[in-house]
């Protein structure tokens, strides 16, 4: 499609770096232009759109056939402007946004803006990895859009419209304003929230047993009592969650009947070696990547977030320069595909060869085949666009986490065509007066593909050693000596929680969302207090058992498994023709007239009780307008207290619970401290408050006047409180200055501006707050430089921060917020969802209910 002479062929792509790595690799008659990723979308607010398209639920017409109605945000505008302009002198254009549904919805939203001429030529581009060669061969096959992904991808995205605008405002209502339902979003929540009641249930059992070390001519080793007299004796999966034994033919060792049999095998001779069984063995190389199990690895030996290793992986994808040219450095990362191009295996069959030996090549290459539940989007697996790019040779070229993803990458791309490893198993059994022992080891007898890759080590040579557990040579019926001998407390342990490795995992074998969706997923619920991370468990919040409690008893099927997965499967009917996509809208909104989503959230409005969680003895969760509360009692004698944000629902237990009670109960505030008095002769106290620490003015109308939170109490003398007993102080004509919720501030009529130290409240003058009241106050429509992404750096009351639209990263002061680029502002931003919701403790409060 390539136009002559000096005419233009437009090329759309989604993302600016994706453009200017495109530019390399095309001649002076085509133009690349960014989308911005998505240019328009479902309106956020009925306020959106004029008074004729405002429905039931915003943005969807559900009484014509689920019509989306849809707006170009503010932001997009004026990019939208400009591939309008670029459209108009165009001889042709091509469609190359990313090869997925998504890509293929927003090629489609460019076009029905952009509104091309009838004679222009539209055709659609895919490209699995931004190459030279791949973007060449791209050129010779345009296709058109295809309108079945299209729809699949719009009917995901009402689907979800439908599901979250309908249950959210019951959620806020129940529960607590600002909480949200989500189609795959609450199924998440509740997973978390099962493995939490489960911890809950838990009770631990405690065994013993006896561990040994004994000497053998080749060498020590310790061996762990297997069997008394011929009883197998009972190990962690002998007991069920509540702490009983189930498998009765065990014996369940107690200390007593542990340190009797020291005693009994103390000095008892001989101890003879009686079973000896050596068997070989393979370790299977792991597959390549796919977008699931990047974020596993990425998570489990990286300690990355799904969002930061998709974020990283963009980067990489997109292009990045690597002195020579400017290069796509992995192929497209949104897949669960395991298919590698005969090409690529070809070249790593190279690499492989050269760089670890002829040995560990196999006769053929390995093809692996995909058996994700609704696997989608064939295109390949996760893997360098060229294998002899060598992490160590671009490594100066990347930042530190771009130089481990890719890394990371390589190695497994290397694994996944390299032989199995082989091993030999040994297991040896030992036997003193009617006691065995037992002993298991492991032998490498050719590391395969653990040269190139061990899973959870950065460092396969230094961690190779540890894959190995090598026991001495042993016969049956040699006589090995006692060395040492001691028994050895156990206990059950409860289902581990839920690490963002573990849920990504569990969605991706359940069929439940996409791998592309799973990162923005787990931000939400992060972001919406659901959940917390705390070192690396994902840690439910009451708001998460509430919502969770309230979607079950009412939308039982919504929150199922097997319905989600079943939504899934139909969406990819859809995408793949077999289904219409407003057929599968109308039976999940409408069901069968009484059964539809929309007539069951009305009634729950009215109905369905404010969820509470039972603590035991009386005590209840509730929830209010401030989060999660303890509470005790009927109304006219009701003990209440703050949940603490670090306390897990698992670990509040009935002890705990009262003594929150009896603390809350006990808290009065300290007698405070004398400053002396203020100018009218009013006596000042410094006293401490549930809220912080604050002054009291003493006067005939007493009144308390709040402390900067940065303040250091100790530095507050009597001169220094009678200026605070002073506020708000009066400035200059009509000009005051006060200390609010979000520290000082000067104002003049509606005008407000804020100051950065409260010292500088103390001091300014007149002249220096009118300047300041002079300059315009940058408001979230007019403030912000553009980085690109949808990524804008602001100006914010505790200084300057950049966000993607949803989160906000404060700038370090060692920045400098002119100077700023995308790459790092990207960074500032992972490094904000990583950390999860603010941990701030929260302060008591007296709440009688809700």
């Amino acid at each position: 499609m390539p136009s002559k002479n000096s005419h233009k062929t437009l090329v759309i792509v989604e993302s600016p770096t994706k453009a200017r790595t495109i530019e390399r690799f095309l001649g002076d008659e085509y133009e690349v232009v960014a989308s911005n990723g998505h240019v328009r979308d479902l309106p956020a607010k009925n306020t959106e759109v004029d008074k004729e398209h405002r429905h039931k639920v915003v943005g969807v017409d559900v009484e014509k056939n689920f019509e989306p109605v849809y707006v170009v945000p503010d932001r997009k505008r004026r990019n939208v402007d400009a591939l309008k302009s670029a459209s108009k002198t165009a001889d042709a254009i091509l469609l190359a946004t990313d090869e997925d549904r998504e890509g293929e919805s927003i090629g489609w939203h460019v076009l029905q803006l952009i509104k091309p001429k009838k004679a222009t030529p539209v055709g659609r581009i895919v490209f699995h990895e931004i190459t030279k060669e791949a973007v060449q061969a791209a050129l010779l096959s345009p296709r058109k859009v295809d309108e079945d992904l299209v729809r699949a991808q719009e009917a995901r995205r009402i689907l979800d419209r439908l599901f979250g605008y309908t249950l959210s405002p019951l959620v806020g209502l129940k529960i607590r304003q600002g909480l949200s339902a989500g189609r795959v979003q609450s199924v998440a929540v509740r997973l978390i929230v099962m493995r939490e009641r489960e911890r809950k249930a838990f009770r631990a059992a405690v065994f013993w047993d006896l561990k040994a070390t004994v000497g053998a001519a080749d060498g020590k080793f310790d061996i762990e009592l297997y069997s008394v007299d011929g009883r197998p004796t009972a190990d962690g999966n002998s007991f069920n969650s509540v702490g009983e034994l189930t498998d009765q033919k065990r014996l369940w060792l107690k200390e007593t009947d542990a340190a009797a049999l020291v005693e009994r095998l103390q000095s008892h001779e001989p101890w003879t070696v009686t079973k000896v069984d050596t068997s070989p063995g393979t370790m299977k190389a792991p597959t390549p990547f796919t977008t699931a199990s990047l974020q596993i690895e990425a998570n489990r030996k990286l300690n990355f977030s799904s969002a930061k290793t998709m974020s990283i992986a963009q980067r990489l994808f997109e292009g990045k320069d690597i002195g020579s040219e400017q290069v796509g450095l992995i192929t497209y990362h949104r897949t669960d595909s395991l298919a590698l191009a005969e090409s690529a295996i070809s070249e790593a069959r190279l690499v492989i060869e050269s760089q670890y030996g002829k040995e560990y090549l196999p006769d053929k290459p390995k093809v692996y085949k995909s058996t994700a539940k609704g696997a989608q989007e064939a295109h390949e697996a996760i893997r360098p666009t060229s294998t002899r790019r060598l992490p160590a040779t671009i490594e100066r070229y990347l930042d530190q986490d771009e130089r481990r993803l890719y890394d990371l990458i390589w190695k497994r791309t290397m694994a996944c065509q390299m032989n199995d490893a082989r091993i030999e198993r040994t297991q040896v059994e030992v036997t003193a007066d009617g006691c065995a022992f037992r002993a298991s080891g492991k032998r490498i007898l050719f590391a395969g593909f653990l040269r190139a890759y061990v899973e959870g080590a950065d460092d396969p040579a230094a961690e190779l050693g540890d894959k190995e557990k090598i026991l001495p040579a042993l016969k049956v019926g040699e006589i090995v000596n006692l060395l040492g001998l001691g028994h050895v407390e156990h206990a059950t342990k409860p289902p581990a929680r839920y690490t963002e490795a573990s849920l990504v995992k569990k969605l991706e074998d359940e069929g439940i969302g996409r791998p592309s969706t799973y990162s923005s997923i787990i931000n939400t619920i992060v972001e919406r207090g659901y959940v917390r991370s705390e070192s690396k468990a994902l840690v439910p919040t009451f708001d998460a058992f509430a919502a969770t409690q309230l979607l079950e008893d009412r939308f039982a099927d919504l929150v199922d498994l097997k319905f989600t997965a079943h939504m899934e499967q139909e969406l990819d009917d859809v995408a793949a023709g077999k289904e219409k996509w407003t057929d599968v809208l109308k039976e999940f909104y409408f069901g069968q007239g009484t059964d539809g989503i929309g007539i069951r959230v009305e009634a729950a409005m009215k109905e369905a009780p404010y969820p509470t969680v039972d603590i035991g003895d009386g005590i209840v969760v509730r929830f209010g307008r401030k989060g999660a509360f303890l509470s005790k009692g009927d109304e006219d004698d009701r003990q209440t207290a703050d949940v603490p944000d670090n306390v897990a629902p698992a670990d509040l237990t009935v002890e705990r619970a009262e003594q929150l009670l009896q603390e809350r109960a006990e808290w009065t505030p300290d007698e405070g401290r004398d400053l002396g008095t203020d100018a009218s002769g009013n006596k000042l106290t410094l006293l401490t408050g549930r809220f912080g620490p604050y002054i009291k003015v003493q006067a005939a109308k007493p009144r308390n006047v709040s402390l900067p939170k940065d303040i250091d109490t100790n530095e507050i003398d009597e001169a220094l409180a009678k200026q605070f007993a002073e506020l708000p102080r009066t400035i200059g004509k009509d000009i005051t200055g006060a200390i609010g919720p979000y520290g000082p501030y000067i104002k003049q009529g509606s005008e407000y501006r804020n100051l950065p130290s409260w010292r500088e409240l103390l001091s300014i003058d007149e002249a220096t707050a009118l300047a300041l009241l002079s300059v315009p106050k940058e408001t979230k429509k007019t403030a912000g430089r553009d980085l690109g992404d949808g990524i804008k750096v602001m100006a914010g009351r505790f200084g300057p921060y950049v966000s993607d639209g949803t989160v906000n990263a404060t700038l370090p002061k060692s920045m400098d917020a002119e100077t700023i680029d995308l790459a790092t502002a990207i960074a500032l931003i992972e490094k904000k969802k990583a950390a999860g919701p603010s941990t701030r403790k929260r302060t008591f409060r007296n709440r009688k209910g809700s």
